[in-house]
């Protein structure tokens, strides 16, 4: 049987509190548009669950797609223009 040994925390592991960091909160921040389009998707998602799909439904869910498709498109862009882009 091989004895397991602990190893002293690392600094960093002493002083995480929990918390995200400030970057991490800037990314969130920066992606904030994506998630409240996927959200929005997902809630017509969720509705058209237990019912037949009308054609309003399906335009509301084109139309959602469409919205979580763009603003994905956007924060590509914009990440590829922040760093310096491609050839």
């Amino acid at each position: 049987m091989k004895s397991i040994i602990t190893l002293p925390a690392s600094s960093q592991a002493l002083a995480f509190d929990g918390e995200p960091s400030d970057a991490e909160l800037d990314a969130i921040e920066r992606e904030m548009p994506l998630i409240v389009a996927e959200v929005d998707l997902l809630d017509v998602e969720i509705a058209l669950l237990d019912r037949p799909v009308t054609e309003l439904d399906a335009q509301r869910l084109r139309r959602r797609r469409r919205r979580v498709l763009a603003v994905r498109r956007d924060l590509t862009n914009r990440a590829t223009v922040q760093s310096g882009g491609a050839v």
